[in-house]
């Protein structure tokens, strides 16, 4: 197999997946014995005239956000993700919970997250300032912008520079609206994808990744909104909360819950004011929401 061509997984069309090698794109199938093969992962394929191919291999990936699936599995939603930037807006609600779900997935995953408040032209932001401050103060780069007005994207593409990524967030806070501010001709390129692969017309919740301008990629995901806790443990949880790390090893017991368990550092961190009381009551909700097995 000296003929193996190395190559970028760009799109899910339909039964076939789009591999950009070396600019030029190709409709490929995949060995069955692969695993799932997902936007952003690096593979080899073999090629076969005139603009087809099969993918024999993926290269190993440096991340994997994956999503629940049925029977209590998970599928991948994109590979080889270096940040991931959550949107939110005041409208709808800014829901924090989510939020904090998602920045304990990218600890834990060892993916860079950053914030983006969009809507910042319509919206009265003190309401929420104290949170915001909360996230700065933890490290967590904040990015205040309006899609609509084109305020603040200049800052964000240059944190998107250089990188790949991936947008997320719930539905109707602007990651549509963003991304076509990112990328003008998006529509342009989406179709370019079909057509060279002769496969008709491109399904909207297709993940896409697209090269972006000024440099680095972004992975359009607009039928994933949401990646669950399916896959951590409840001590993964923990640590995905950054103020709890230096505190985990200080708990009495080395299985405690950080519920009323006796000497829980991170309970006790807290109550004092140490650590944020809101952050760690929703630390609690998540922990209920998880799978009941990961509970361990």
């Amino acid at each position: 197999m000296s003929d193996l061509q190395q190559g970028l997984v760009i799109s899910h069309l339909g039964q076939g997946i789009a591999v950009e090698v070396s600019e030029k794109i190709y409709l490929c199938q995949t060995l069955r014995k692969l695993e799932t093969v997902t936007v952003g992962d690096q593979v080899m394929i073999s090629v076969s005239p005139p603009d087809q191919g099969r993918i024999e291999k993926i290269l190993p990936r440096r991340s994997l956000l994956e999503r629940p699936s049925r029977n209590k599995k998970t599928r991948p939603v994109a590979a080889n993700i270096d940040k991931i930037f959550v949107v939110f807006a005041t409208e709808p609600y800014c829901d924090f919970l989510l939020i904090d779900q998602y920045l304990a997935i990218c600890e834990n995953k060892n993916i860079d997250a950053t914030l983006v408040l969009n809507k910042v032209d319509l919206t009265n932001l003190e309401t929420i300032e104290t949170e915001l401050q909360q996230y700065h103060s933890l490290g967590y780069d904040l990015h205040k912008v309006s899609a609509e007005k084109s305020l603040g994207i200049s800052g964000l593409k240059l944190a998107l520079k250089d990188h790949v990524s991936i947008f997320t967030g719930q539905s109707g806070v602007g990651k549509s609206s963003l991304t076509n501010r990112l990328i003008p001709d998006k529509q342009l390129k989406t179709n370019t994808v079909s057509e060279i692969t002769k496969h008709g017309r491109h399904t909207t919740t297709a993940a896409t990744l697209y090269h972006l301008p000024e440099g680095g990629n972004l992975i359009d995901s607009p039928g994933v909104a949401i990646f669950g806790l399916a896959d951590l443990t409840e001590q993964q949880l923990a640590w995905g909360y950054r103020e709890f790390q230096p505190l985990l090893d200080q708990c009495k017991f080395n299985d405690c819950r950080h519920l009323k368990d006796k000497d829980c550092a991170v309970r006790t961190a807290a109550e004092k004011g140490n650590i944020s009381m809101q952050r760690y009551q929703r630390f609690l909700k998540l922990r209920e929401k998880m799978p009941t097995e990961n509970n361990k």
